[in-house]
């Protein structure tokens, strides 16, 4: 009887981040998640934001050549109080949204309380709780020490469970 190849599928989670963009790499196999890579991409503060912006792009250029994603998710940004912030993560964003149009990845968004309900079942899980749930779904040894990896991968676990089941 001939068995049926389970197709697979490697996801890019991206949290931008000026300073920090978190990054985690998974494949998807039928219903089996596993960690390829994960870290954060780290720009120096003092350097001019644009040469900090090159740094990310060029970072994850270099990750989706060597892995070869092909889907990215990133989180949607959320700000209430400070605009300074949500300025500056809204350029790193837009960093990284060029680097997947130019890739040609199909660039899925999720808030963080989708994210947060996909991996915890509870929308105001704290950071801790999330790197939690990533080390058991992933397997991973310890817990990713990076909050930016680790909700890097959370989106990627988040966009592995939204696909459809069959992949």
């Amino acid at each position: 009887m001939p068995t049926s190849k389970k197709k697979s599928i490697i996801i890019l989670g991206v949290d931008p981040g000026i300073a920090d963009t978190g990054f985690g790499l998974i494949k998807k196999e039928g219903p089996k998640l596993s960690v390829i890579d994960y870290g954060s991409i780290k720009t120096k503060a003092g350097v001019p934001t644009e040469d900090r912006l090159l740094d990310i792009y060029n970072s994850l250029d270099h990750l989706i050549v060597k892995y070869r994603p092909t889907v990215m998710v990133v989180e949607k940004l959320f700000f209430s109080k400070n605009v300074k912030t949500a300025m500056i993560v809204s350029q790193a964003r837009g960093v990284v949204m060029v680097v997947a149009g130019k890739r040609k990845l199909d660039v899925k968004e999720y808030t963080p309380i989708q994210i947060k309900l996909a991996l915890t079942s509870y929308g105001q899980a704290d950071k801790k709780q999330i790197q939690q749930m990533v080390k058991i779904v992933l397997d991973l040894p310890t817990p990713p020490k990076s909050d930016d990896a680790a909700d890097a991968l959370a989106a990627a676990i988040c966009c592995a469970h939204q696909l459809n089941p069959k992949n």
